[in-house]
């Protein structure tokens, strides 16, 4: 028994690290990602992207999609931060994974890259679907544009596409502008108008259309011009994030080396914007950009330093919370001008934009509504790009005392002089009325 005993706590230490290691919103780095393949010679052939990943503080665990022993989760934990699918042809995971499995990892609040092109499957098809994006459902329709095709004496089909139309975010896609267009040679979709939650990150020109380049149209292609997205995310409720891209071919090695120039212009650009692009959205979407965190909601009287147990109507009192933005190696104060506190009961109050020291602190006064009942501080701040924060703290107003009223009431002077004119009115009558002859 005793030997037993050490051997579950040896392979339970064993097992800890890894049933342990999961997205710490204080310290969101050096996270474990779980990388599903068709082939093996994919770590080759995308050698740069995962070697990006790799010095970023990445762990990353290469396995093919039909493994066996394929699992995201062991003893109700997650082994896993994230997921990258690039199997596009795979119509069935091994092990415990299926579509199901992988929208319950999205829901858990973890990440999601998924890749396809012209070999994607109904499973694929099905987890995009779940995350807001619907793939052409023409299984042989590619993305094909005659006006902003890539420049190219191989491609006679115009499906090598230069595409620049990007989201105008910074906290997506960072700071440094783009110069140079992506290359893009895969399949196209379109954002579910349901989801609200799913956005364009590149488009494809108003040229653009989707069908078989094999082929003459025989009916006019269902998904054409900018309504079809190349490269689409999605932010959920829960602050997870999912990158969806029609191309695999986009994070390749060759696409990131390859010179492009976009037909029409004169331009010609000695490296794709493949390796900025993709190495940017992956920041934003393994949240190492655009993070955000609130701590410290204070609120207390004015004068006072000491948080009340409840305020009185027309108290005077102050509030701050604290915003900082994760740059990828610490925290940063976020400076903004559209934070905004709501003082809420039913309804909001008082709504106000809090004002800002630059240094992480926001902070604003006010005075109590004349209405007694339990009111909640609610901070609700949702940017484009921007992890989403929803704070909020409850506390009682009560009315005034009987104590606390004012004795005399300026308001009621009118009041109190009509109340002694009649007292002196009416003293006035009995004496003349009694003495009167």
């Amino acid at each position: 028994m005793a030997n037993s005993s050490g051997f579950l706590a040896a392979i339970s230490l064993l097992l800890l690290p890894a049933l342990c290691l999961t997205f710490s919103v204080e310290n969101p780095t050096d996270r474990r990602l779980l990388v599903l393949l068709d082939d093996l010679s994919l770590k080759s052939s995308h050698s740069v992207f995962f070697n990006s990943l790799k010095s970023r503080g990445f762990d990353l665990d290469f396995k093919l999609a039909e493994d066996p022993k394929l699992a995201l989760q062991r003893y109700g934990q997650y082994l896993y931060d994230g997921l990258i699918i690039f199997a596009p042809s795979t119509d069935r995971f091994g092990g415990s994974l299926d579509s199901k499995s992988i929208a319950d990892f999205v829901d858990s609040g973890r990440d999601l890259i998924l890749a396809a092109d012209d070999s994607a499957s109904d499973l694929i098809r099905s987890i995009a679907t779940e995350c807001g994006v619907d793939f052409d459902e023409d299984a042989s329709a590619m993305v094909v544009d005659h006006s902003s095709y890539a420049v190219s004496d191989i491609d006679g089909y115009h499906t090598l596409i230069a595409a620049d139309d990007f989201v105008k975010s910074d906290a997506i896609l960072g700071k440094t502008k783009i110069e140079a267009p992506v290359l893009f040679r895969g399949i196209a979709h379109s954002l579910n108008p349901a989801n609200s939650l799913v956005l364009k990150v590149l488009s494809a020109s108003p040229s653009a259309y989707s069908a078989n380049p094999n082929s003459k149209l025989s009916s006019p292609p269902q998904l054409t011009g900018s309504a079809i997205s190349l490269v689409s995310v999605m932010q959920a409720r829960n602050n997870a994030r999912v990158m969806i891209s029609g191309s695999l071919q986009m994070f390749s090695n060759r696409f990131f080396r390859s010179g492009v120039q976009k037909a029409g212009s004169p331009n010609k650009y000695e490296k794709s914007g493949n390796e900025q692009f993709v190495t940017e959205l992956s920041k934003w979407v393994f949240h190492e950009r655009g993070h955000l965190k609130a701590v410290n909601l204070v609120h207390h009287k004015a004068g006072e330093m000491d948080e009340p147990a409840m305020y009185r109507i027309k108290d005077d009192l102050e509030f701050s919370v604290e915003i900082y933005e994760w740059s990828g190696k610490n925290w940063e104060p976020y400076v903004a001008d559209d934070v905004q506190v709501q003082f809420y009961m039913m309804s909001p109050y008082v709504l106000k934009t809090l004002s800002t020291d630059k240094k992480g602190l926001y902070e604003t006064s006010f005075k109590v509504p004349d209405v007694y009942g339990v009111f909640q501080f609610k901070v609700e701040y949702e940017k484009l790009g921007y992890t989403t924060i929803s704070l909020s703290k409850q506390i009682p107003v009560r009315p005034y005392r009987h104590n606390e009223y004012e004795r005399f009431i300026t308001t009621a002077y009118p009041y109190y002089g009509a109340c002694f004119s009649t007292m002196a009115g009416f003293f006035v009558f009995s004496f003349v009325y009694l003495y009167h002859k």
